[in-house]
This record gives C-alpha cells, sequence and structure tokens, in this order.
C-alpha cells in the first residue's frame, strides 16, 4: 500500500470516527513523509460549556438513533453508499439533523446503504407515520432545509421525486 492509499484510509478512519471536530493533515516530505495530525476543537473553558457541548451532543445522537416506537415517528434514511457519499450525502445528513433539531421535529434519521438510485444521489427517504415512504434525489444542503420547511412539517411536495419501481410482497 503507497503513502498515499494509507493517508487516505487514514483520514477515512478519523472522518468517520471524530464528530465535531475539524481534521486537517499535512505531510512533509523528505526522506521518508511524516504525517502531521492536527485536531482543531472548541476550547472548553468552563463546566457549563462542557455541558452545552454534552447536551448538543446528546440531542444530535438522540435524533439519529431513537429507537423506541419508531413506527409512530418520522424516519429519513439517507443513502451513504459511496455514490452517495461522494454526492454530498454526508453534509445533506448533518443538515437534517440540524433542521429536525432547530425546529423540535421528532424524527428517526438514519443512514442507509445504496437505494439503488446512484444518477440522483444523494438521496433521501421520508416515511411519515401512516404513509407510504417518498425518496427525494438530488438533495443538496438547500434542499434539505425546504425537505423539513416543506414537505415534513407543510406537507408540500419538492420537485426530485424519484417513482416507486418496487413492489413489496406480504407474505
Amino acid at each position: 500500500m503507497y503513502y498515499s492509499e494509507k493517508i487516505s484510509y487514514l483520514c477515512t478512519l478519523i472522518r468517520g470516527s471524530i464528530i465535531g471536530l475539524r481534521v486537517s493533515l499535512k505531510i512533509q516530505a523528505k526522506r521518508s513523509p511524516i504525517l502531521t495530525l492536527k485536531i482543531n476543537m472548541d476550547k472548553i473553558k468552563s463546566l457549563a460549556d462542557l455541558k452545552k457541548k454534552r447536551e448538543e451532543l446528546q440531542s444530535n445522537l438522540k435524533l439519529r438513533e431513537s429507537g423506541d416506537n419508531v413506527e409512530n415517528m418520522i424516519q429519513i434514511k439517507v443513502a451513504m453508499a459511496t455514490c452517495g457519499i461522494a454526492s454530498g450525502a454526508k453534509q445533506v445528513m448533518e443538515t437534517l439533523i440540524e433542521e429536525c433539531n432547530k425546529k423540535n421535529v421528532q424524527a428517526v434519521i438514519t443512514q442507509t446503504g445504496c437505494m439503488g438510485y446512484c444518477y440522483a444521489e444523494p438521496t433521501v427517504e421520508v416515511k411519515k407515520p401512516g404513509a407510504d415512504p417518498i425518496v427525494f434525489g438530488y438533495v443538496n444542503q438547500a434542499k434539505a432545509v425546504d425537505l423539513v420547511d416543506k414537505y415534513i412539517l407543510n406537507n408540500e411536495l419538492l420537485e426530485g421525486i424519484i417513482p416507486v419501481n418496487y413492489e413489496k410482497i406480504d407474505k
């Protein structure tokens, strides 16, 4: 494995495991490449800052992983396969979490694998209680805000709905 491959693999691991931190990498080459990792993070100077950060992270986690009585909640699934991530699905998911948190929308926001709509990535599936799921394609951060404001809160349909091309089989 080349150094560039190792570094990009390390970047992927760091980005996937550290939430809320900005990670920057510097490579200095002389005889052998040296990897310098800088993690920039807001400094916590008091107990109040620590409690505020804890509440912020817990509320974001609660939105993502709330598993109690999921059938009676809005379910939002963001396709996070390779094609989705490359198209900006991670930023879309972060925007959805922030907007639902701001607007006090009780929703379960999760990531899923490939939905099969690679041509329309990033894709987001929204399932409201008692309704069929609707898949939206070409979702960017601005459209994610509209998705929460218009569709989830006001039942207005948006452009970019991907038509259903399958049937469920109940046995």
